[in-house]
């Protein structure tokens, strides 16, 4: 492994004032299940590894009925299927979460990491995507908020600037009459990349959808939210019908790649069978909040 050096700060001030020092030779390490593979393998280089576990408003985790949930970038994947009200909030995050490599990953394996991989393949971001997460980041010049789906700009690449750091994310309250879930599709039970991954939510009201979100994974160069596709079931019923319109929309804004996981002919009829599935289990899972 090349050689770095080593900090751990204890606040954000300090960890802000590392990286507006080091710029590009700093990366930030939150649960270390993807950095330090690529430093290993020399996918990635650093000068100096910023440790952020320690960070107090990196591991805010905290759910409100009225004002939703905040989730620490520095929080383990086991921290948040454990908070039952969370878990019962934000269904589809809870697949996604349970899905990042093993029992022994989720115990370091955080949403920040996940995230700012940047992987088109990341099992958390269409299921955040789906929860409309927003995403908070933070520097030595201020604060500042987007949509998870403004953040990435390609494989590996993010808006996030050299001197910025994933603080949290932020995800609204579920409304009544809404359901989410997440689907992926992998050769292996566990600890596999996805071959295609697909989060859905709808909200139901007097037996309509009256809003609709569907997010692709490993079928683009980024992950993709597919507002067109979503849009086809406002104002229709749930029913295999209406969801199967949506996995053909879905299907045709999917652009996969042919690689040494699936051909993309299989990834797109997977983007089919698999928003097909989301959408029925998310709307299944309406009632739990009707």
């Amino acid at each position: 492994m090349q050689a770095f050096s080593y900090v751990r700060p204890t606040s954000l001030a300090e960890a802000l004032a590392v990286l507006a020092r080091e710029g590009e030779g700093a990366r930030c390490l939150s649960g270390g299940t993807d950095l330090i593979v690529q430093l290993r393998e020399r996918r990635r280089f650093a000068n100096v590894v910023v440790d952020v576990k320690r960070i107090p408003d990196l591991n805010v985790l905290s759910f409100d009925p009225q004002t939703g949930a905040i989730i620490g970038a520095a929080v383990p994947c086991y921290r948040i299927y454990s908070h039952a009200a969370l878990a019962a909030a934000y269904p589809g995050l809870m697949d996604a979460v349970k899905l990042i490599g093993g029992v022994a990953i989720q115990g370091r394996a955080t949403l920040g990491g996940n995230v700012c991989t940047a992987s088109p393949a990341g099992d958390s971001i269409p299921a955040l995507m789906v929860h409309r997460a927003v995403v908070v980041i933070a520097s030595a010049r201020g604060t500042r908020t987007l949509a998870l789906e403004d953040f990435f700009l390609g494989p590996g690449k993010t808006v996030l600037q050299p001197d910025e750091l994933v603080v949290s994310f932020k995800l609204p309250p579920p409304p009544p009459g809404f359901g989410a879930a997440y689907l992926r599709f992998t050769p292996r039970n566990e600890m596999d990349i996805a071959v295609v991954g697909v989060g859905a939510a709808i909200t139901v009201r007097e037996g309509q959808i009256v809003d609709a979100r569907i997010a692709l994974g490993a079928v683009a160069p980024t992950p993709l939210l597919a507002r067109e596709a979503a849009e086809v079931l406002i104002g229709k019923a749930p029913s295999p019908e209406a969801f199967e319109e949506a996995a053909r929309a879905a299907q045709a804004l999917a652009r996969p790649i042919t690689d040494v996981r699936g051909t993309a002919e299989q990834r797109r009829h997977l983007v089919g069978v698999l928003t097909r599935r989301a959408l029925m289990q998310a709307a299944q899972r309406t009632t739990l909040y009707a």
